[in-house]
């Protein structure tokens, strides 16, 4: 995914060197938002070939750091949240049977978070007074982190899709948007071979400044 991001960052350079109305720009964002996750753990033992499901609402509030190119006609950016963004924890306790060693006894413990987020965006002017459509194209990490008997699950990187409206007031944006990531799937490793497939979506409200 870095190279990725060179790569994006490299093309709005391109452009803002290439436009000379062009506005180089760059400041920092504060977040308000809530993230929604539905989860679905799938058993693989042949002792237990259940599913269990677990739906999550998580509130956060952060910040990010843009840079971005401005001419009359849109603006195009890259952002970047610098802190890590709770999608989901929860813990369970199995109690099968007396003997621990043949039941599958226990408390399992799990959470996942969203780190590395960038985001590519567009603001398209719409009406007047500094309104606009935001766009936006998100690429993130999922990370896991979980205690089970004998496996444990990686980390996944996913891509989530971005629209909003907007409003610039000199160089003070306001910002509402939804965002919606695709639909993940990690396989444990390590001795069993359960999997968890989950699907998050974001409303959020950020106010920016530049410089």
């Amino acid at each position: 995914m870095t190279n990725i991001i060179r790569i994006i960052a490299s093309s709005i350079i391109l452009l803002w060197s290439f436009s000379a109305k062009a506005e180089f720009q760059y400041g920092i964002g504060g977040l308000f938002g809530q993230v929604s996750t539905d989860g679905t753990e799938t058993e693989g033992t042949a002792a237990d070939t259940s599913d269990r499901s677990k739906s999550f609402e998580e509130l956060f509030v952060g910040a990010d750091l843009f840079v971005e190119f401005i001419s009359d006609s849109y603006t195009i950016g890259l952002s970047y949240v610098p802190f890590d963004v709770e999608l989901g924890s929860g813990s369970r306790t199995d109690n099968n049977g007396d003997d621990p060693a043949e039941n599958d006894d226990g408390t399992r413990t799990a959470s996942a978070d969203l780190t590395d987020f960038y985001t590519l965006y567009a603001n398209i002017p719409f009406g007047g007074g500094g309104m606009y459509t935001l766009l936006g194209y998100h690429f993130a990490t999922v990370e896991t982190a979980e205690t089970l008997n004998e496996s444990s699950y990686g980390n996944v990187d996913v891509e989530g899709y971005q629209i909003g409206i907007g409003s610039r007031s000199g160089n003070i944006k306001y910002e509402l948007s939804y965002s919606d990531f695709e639909n993940i799937k990690i396989n444990s490793t390590g001795g069993g071979t359960n999997s968890v497939s989950a699907d998050a979506d974001t409303v959020q409200f950020r106010v920016s400044y530049g410089f």
